[in-house]
């Protein structure tokens, strides 16, 4: 009985789909909406939504619900070849990462061709065994980000016969300048800018920054945060720097943050280089017995998830997520099929949230 129910609730949205009722890129009514509707359970609404997704008439953003996907392209442009995607990460099944290995494997899928991922742990001999992985597999495109991206490549050479191999490839959340390479970031340094000024303009002035300084994103989110000091040379004294480098003993990074804190003057806002490091520098700050945000507010970076379910919720800037991987996906295909793309740089809108108060 439960698979004529979900049979049901998925031929009603997909005729209502292919009638136009919703177009592409609508949303779609929630769970709870389409359990009233059909009079279904929960399970009976996912198992149908689920294999609606599975054929492109739908997908999902996490926490933003259901949409309408571009069915009559997929539709029209699936495939039975086994095309192979290489997709190198830094990290694969945490944090931001499955948000844009998603996003790339339904912009692709939809194509026909399949994925293959390799993870480097943000290391330089994992990047380049990933990076042989992909030439011995001869992958029709490959979409990297790039491992230390701040650092001196021992790679390149790598990197080079996949250019004399004519492999189509894209960069993600960072690029190396020598390669011509189409690359899709973030603006970094543009919005940490931005969130350490709304610090300042809060009455901050005594604020510590942390960043991890072996990636490009790092040094630009840290530039940032020292250019938006530089504007203001009456209080540019005050403010303090933490850099590190992936693979470092987070440990002692997070005793010298409790080193600071515990000074009588201690800086009043931290900002983070990331929504991961800034839930760590909470909790040591409430160790210190100081509170958020009335004592120091906080800030990240990304938009992760779980910032917001915390308390206070987390004052962060929105990583694109799966619309970079999206993007991605949907680009690299191009360059398999010889039709020109350009780089693209995303905007990082704040989102100002309960972990930043102001100063009197």
């Amino acid at each position: 009985m439960a698979e004529i129910k979900y049979e049901i609730v998925k031929k009603g949205l997909k005729e209502a789909i292919e009638r136009g009722d919703y177009q592409v890129g609508d949303k779609l009514p929630t769970e709870s909406d389409l359990m009233a509707q059909y009079q279904v359970s929960r399970y009976t609404v996912r198992r149908a939504v689920g294999e609606l997704q599975n054929d492109h008439y739908v997908y999902r953003i996490q926490g933003g619900g259901m949409y309408v996907d571009d069915w009559q392209d997929s539709v029209q442009k699936r495939t039975i070849n086994n095309k192979m995607i290489g997709v190198v990460t830094t990290h694969l099944a945490d944090y931001i990462f499955p948000s844009i290995i998603s996003g790339i494997d339904r912009a692709i899928s939809a194509r026909g061709y399949s994925l293959i991922i390799s993870n480097t742990h943000n290391n330089r001999e994992k990047e380049a065994q990933s990076l042989q992985k992909m030439l011995d597999n001869q992958v029709a495109g490959l979409i990297i980000e790039p491992t230390q991206s701040a650092m001196p490549d021992p790679n390149i050479e790598l990197y080079q016969q996949i250019e004399a191999a004519k492999i189509p490839t894209l960069f993600i959340n960072a690029h190396y300048p020598q390669l011509q390479v189409p690359f899709l970031e973030t603006k970094d340094m543009e919005a940490e800018l931005a969130m350490t000024e709304y610090l300042i303009s809060q009455g901050h002035q005594r604020i510590l920054g942390i960043f991890q300084v072996d990636d490009m994103q790092g040094t630009h989110r840290m530039r940032g945060f020292i250019n938006a000091y530089m504007a203001h040379p009456e209080i540019s004294y005050l403010n303090k720097t933490i850099m590190y480098q992936s693979g470092q003993d987070m440990t002692k990074v997070l005793k010298q943050v409790s080193t600071i804190m515990s000074q009588p003057e201690h800086p009043t806002a931290v900002v983070c280089y990331n929504d991961e490091l800034a839930i760590q520098i909470m909790d040591v700050i409430r160790s210190l017995g100081l509170r958020i945000p009335e004592d120091v507010s906080v800030t990240g970076c990304d938009d992760f998830v779980l910032g917001r379910y915390i308390k206070p919720r987390l004052t962060t800037l929105e990583h694109p997520k799966e619309k970079m991987g999206l993007d991605a996906g949907t680009m690299i295909v191009k360059m398999i099929e010889g039709e020109p793309v350009e780089s693209i740089k995303y905007e990082m809108p704040p989102h100002y949230n309960e972990s930043v108060a102001k100063r009197n």
